[in-house]
């Protein structure tokens, strides 16, 4: 057998360009395809199915269901009295002690907010309510009350 007297690598060591032409072959991002993930649903796709089988695709995390997340229905004591004003106007208004009462629960409303004025008293049957819009409330003779889950 023939003993080797260069080693293997030395082959195709040329002066500079190791056999690969004097002006860029092997040279930048041509000779790759690309930069970075370029083309990996077009001519690297192969090299994806041997590779990388999972690379596309929608894996882990899976939100909720925008039916799922709690929606609040909110309400500001301005349209509550005009919501009274209204009841008034057509004789539907339930009177409590001297108070108007409505029940914003049943209406679909999950929150009180303080935006807007109220002058009649009132009394406001809620899921919840800001302390602002409690102190209007109150202020106007009325009461708030928030019901538990």
């Amino acid at each position: 057998m023939v003993i080797r007297r260069e080693k293997k690598s030395r082959k195709m060591h040329g002066y500079r360009n190791r056999g690969w032409g004097s002006i860029g072959q092997h040279r930048k991002s041509g000779s790759r395809g690309g930069r970075g993930a370029a083309g990996m649903h077009k001519h690297k796709w192969s090299w994806v199915i041997k590779n990388y089988r999972d690379w596309f695709g929608k894996k882990g995390f899976i939100p909720r269901s925008p039916s799922s997340i709690p929606r609040i229905n909110e309400i500001n004591v301005g349209q509550v009295e005009e919501i009274v004003n209204r009841m008034v106007k057509m004789g539907t208004a339930v009177m409590e002690n001297g108070k108007i009462v409505v029940d914003l629960s049943k209406m679909g409303i999950n929150k009180l907010l303080s935006y807007g004025k109220i002058s009649r008293p009132v009394k406001l049957v809620v899921w919840s309510a800001s302390k602002k819009a409690i102190e209007k409330i109150e202020k106007s003779g009325g009461e708030v009350i928030i019901k538990n889950k």
